[in-house]
């Protein structure tokens, strides 16, 4: 509740610092209310804090200090205040932790002013230079939004004398812009599209839950080439209708330009963007313009689900089984739930949409917490694509190829025809391993307990762990013998090369998110794949996700047993997905699709549930194991990471906590471990794990406070919790 304090009163003050704990201070002058955004005094510092409510008192009150400002920005709403202090008590963050998720803003504090700002004018250039050429790709990229010119220059890895060049030709407009504008408004019309009587059903069903303008979770499942985006963008129209903003959540950047065509093709206009690819003046106007309604629909990251909406009616939540909505950093917490936390305290609808739901969603579908609508056919001419295994061990292949027999007489068939194919290995780099044949050295990581990935297109070795990299050494580090280095096993690069070899012939594009220096080059990419100008494209899991190529009409797994291997509870699960989602790319347009998978398993559960089709005897046998197993989503689990330069003081608490485990016990919950994490050591700091197992209706966050509030860390240990983990490494 909004509540309004005179100068001099005693306030609350939650700051961003790392204060488990409100602070008093006296209001400023003039005043200020719940909410508001301050700068606060901290010691000899200045620091952003929110008016968290009445100060406590109980000391000397002459030693409290006066706020120094209120900032100008919309104060934060009751109901945003609510879902920190939820998603903070079912996260077990801290509340200052959670406070810096919702004031990401640069420049929160500015007053408003005026800025030039660099847009794409008519004229051409007397010349084209290849930095001129970049500035004005970018500027076309971006669909005529505005930059300073630092942001023009970084973007276009240029000089700032390039932009003023094409400033004086007219080529590049420099205008005064206040700092934060308003978006255009999206206008909620009919779409161009005819929806079949399956999507009309469907989208009936989400504009109603819209119009009600109270809280529900729809599952929105589809096969790929549904049409499920279609459908969900009824409901945006219904949310826009209404008055009520709407939030499209994106798991990949990769996929932004072409959703935000759709979106302007469907609604007229552009829609905010929120993700780290846009600039620091753009995010800055976002989080103004989404607090003021100046902005009714934002797609982004999992992070915009921390901008302060002033009526949010919608959330979508795209490819809602992907495993980047988890942070696994910071504050651990996964924007698929927090999504459907944030709707239930604003009465807004949330449709998770999927073809190959998470485990979570579908089990609550089957419970009845959530509506569930199918989509089971592709629109238009396009059909499912056909699916048969390549039994490897048929297959007589030399020690440095991957790509079977078979498979390569199919590819071959498709490039004659003037079809695209794709091969698909969920494995970046050029080899995974780097070994000595004269020692057996592998070269790992310097500060990780993992092996370095040799990149071959940056004749580097990187480690996938900390982002550590080096040359490609001439000489084994441990025996100095020379030219006695190999690369084991295949990465995208390898396979690209081996592709080279097989097909001279073919245009080869490789994709995957280290080969790309910035989204737009990614995006270029794409769009060129997408026009044809590829004959074979070599992926990683970006191309499983929503892309759609028209030409492609075969799709090759190169190795559909890499994410069976592990005991990760959740591998049979994500394989399902993978596969399915890649196999999906295929003959999406007027011609039909085959999808390849080499195995050597092909009577594997997994691998014989993708070949069938039959999804829900996958999830119904699926969900039967995890629940005679008590684990997710019928059971609870909380993972807990040590970690310390040190080994022997991880593992002596480890020990300790693993003994006085009594508040767990008294909830019937188990404790598994310590034990050395799966990767045992990441930028020099050692890892242990310990797991903890509950019933499901398990208080079991109290009980976590309890236990781990029993133990002091010292020195350089740290701890971390994470509520329902979705690794374990």
């Amino acid at each position: 509740m909004i509540r309004q304090f005179d100068e001099g009163d005693l306030i609350g003050v939650l700051t961003t610092q790392p204060l488990d704990k409100v602070l008093d201070y006296r209001a400023p002058e003039g005043g200020c209310l719940t909410g508001a955004f301050v700068e606060v005094p901290l010691g000899p510092r200045k620091v952003l804090g929110v008016v968290w409510g009445p100060g406590e008192g109980g000391y000397d009150l002459s030693k409290v200090r006066s706020v120094i400002r209120v900032l100008d920005a919309i104060p934060m709403r009751d109901e945003m205040r609510e879902f920190l202090i939820r998603a903070g008590e079912y996260t077990l963050t801290p509340m200052p932790a959670m406070l810096r998720l919702a004031t990401r803003s640069p420049g929160l504090g500015d007053p408003p002013s005026m800025r030039n700002v660099y847009r794409l004018g008519s004229a051409r250039p007397d010349r084209m230079t290849d930095a001129r050429t970049r500035v004005i790709g970018v500027l076309q990229d971006y669909g005529g939004l505005a930059f300073t010119l630092g942001e023009l220059a970084e973007q276009a890895a240029v000089t700032p004398s390039v932009i003023k060049g094409l400033v004086k030709q007219n080529v590049v407009l420099e205008e005064q812009s206040p700092r934060d504008l308003p978006y255009p408004r999206l206008e909620a019309g009919p779409s161009r599209y005819t929806l079949t009587d399956e999507q009309e059903r469907a989208a009936a069903s989400l504009r109603a839950g819209v119009e009600a303008g109270d809280y529900g979770t729809t599952l929105l499942k589809g096969v790929t080439g549904s049409g499920k985006t279609e459908v969900y963008l009824e409901a945006v129209a219904a949310c826009l209708a209404k008055g009520r903003q709407a939030l499209v959540l994106l798991p990949e950047i990769a996929l932004t330009a072409e959703f935000l065509s759709r979106v302007e093709e469907r609604f007229g206009a552009r829609p905010a963007e929120w993700h780290s690819g846009v600039t620091m003046t753009e995010r800055r106007r976002c989080w103004q313009m989404v607090g003021e309604g100046g902005a009714n629909l934002v797609v982004g990251a999992r992070s915009a689900l921390f901008l302060p909406f002033r009526d949010l009616g919608l959330i979508v939540v795209d490819e809602e089984h992907d495993t980047s909505y988890k942070q696994e950093d910071g504050v651990l917490y996964n924007a698929r739930d927090m999504a459907v936390l944030r709707a239930s305290i604003t009465g807004a609808q949330v449709v998770l949409a999927s073809a190959t739901p998470s485990l979570e969603s579908w089990a609550n579908a089957e419970a009845g917490k959530y509506k569930r609508l199918e989509l089971t056919a592709r629109v238009g001419a396009a059909v499912m694509p056909e699916l048969a295994a390549i039994d490897m061990r048929d297959e007589v292949l030399p020690s440095n190829r991957w790509i079977s027999e078979a498979l390569a007489g199919e590819v071959r068939t498709r490039i004659e025809q003037g079809e695209q194919a794709l091969l698909f290995l969920n494995r970046r780099g050029y080899a995974p391993v780097t070994i000595c044949r004269a020692c057996g050295h592998q070269i790992g990581c310097d500060h990780c307990d993992a092996r370095m990935v040799e990149h071959r297109f940056l004749k580097r070795l990187v480690c996938h762990q900390c982002g550590e990299s080096k040359p490609i050494p001439a000489k084994c580090p441990s025996c100095e013998a020379e030219d006695r280095l190999a690369p084991v096993g295949p990465g995208v690069e390898r396979l690209g090369e081996e592709t080279t070899a097989l097909f001279p012939e073919a245009r080869v594009a490789v994709l995957s998110s280290d080969l790309f220096g910035s989204a737009r080059a990614l995006k270029a990419q794409i769009e060129a794949i997408a026009a044809g100008e590829a004959d074979i494209i070599i992926g990683t899991q970006l191309v499983a996700k929503g892309h759609n190529f028209p030409l492609l009409t075969l799709v090759g797994v190169i190795d559909a047993d890499l994410g069976l291997q592990g005991s990760d509870l959740r591998a049979a699960e994500r394989t399902f997905q993978l596969m399915r989602q890649v196999a999906g790319r295929a003959g999406r347009a007027d011609k039909p699709g085959v999808a390849l998978l080499q195995t050597y398993q092909p009577e594997h559960p997994v691998i014989r549930a993708i070949l069938s089709g039959e999804e829900e005897a996958f999830w119904r046998a699926e969900a039967g194991e995890r629940q005679a197993a008590g684990v997710p989503p019928y059971g609870r689990m909380a993972g807990i990471v040590l970690s310390s330069p040190d080994v022997q003081q991880v593992f002596d608490l480890g020990g300790e906590m693993a003994r006085r485990d009594m508040p767990l016990r008294r909830i019937g919950a188990q404790v598994f471990g310590p034990a050395p994490a799966p990767i045992a050591r990441i930028r020099g700091r050692h890892r242990v794990r310990l797991l903890v197992k509950a019933a499901k209706g398990a208080p079991l966050q109290a009980a976590l406070s309890e236990w781990v509030g029993q133990f002091r860390l010292k020195g350089d240990l740290r701890l971390s919790v994470d509520i329902d983990p979705q690794s374990f490494y």
